[in-house]
């Protein structure tokens, strides 16, 4: 499959999912400094540090196989997306947070309408079928 055959929403929605690893790295790599740098306490901000550039990774790998259109990266993009919108009610709700929370669950939930919009569905369902 050539990238011209993947369609506008699944890619996108690739573009969207790089865009949240690249977030994810940054602020990993920032609190891995500041860790280092003893700013804070040591344990938890580096095994925050380590989760958020691990995760930003997996995120950014995700993204780019959507982008050239690999069907296997819709569903750790689809399970990103309803994991980070946990994340995000609990910013909105216990938090106290609707600042970062609401435009990041907005952000979220338009990832997952491009990898379900009719296009997209249609994308994976061919591909579903020509590996039987």
């Amino acid at each position: 499959m050539t990238p011209a055959d993947v369609p506008r929403p699944v890619r996108a929605a690739g573009v969207l999912v790089v865009l949240q690893g690249l977030t994810g790295v940054v602020i990993g790599a920032w609190l891995l400094t500041a860790a280092v740098r003893g700013s804070t306490g040591p344990v938890p901000i580096a095994a925050t540090a380590a989760w958020l550039l691990s995760f930003g990774v997996i995120l950014l790998t995700v993204g780019v196989n959507l982008v050239r259109g690999k069907h296997g990266a819709r569903t750790p993009a689809t399970v990103a997306q309803l994991l980070l919108l946990g994340v995000c009610w609990y910013a909105i709700g216990p938090s106290s947070q609707p600042l970062y929370g609401v435009p990041a669950g907005a952000f979220c939930l338009a990832v997952l309408i491009l990898l379900f919009c009719a296009s997209a569905r249609r994308w994976a369902t061919d591909a579903h079928r020509a590996t039987r």
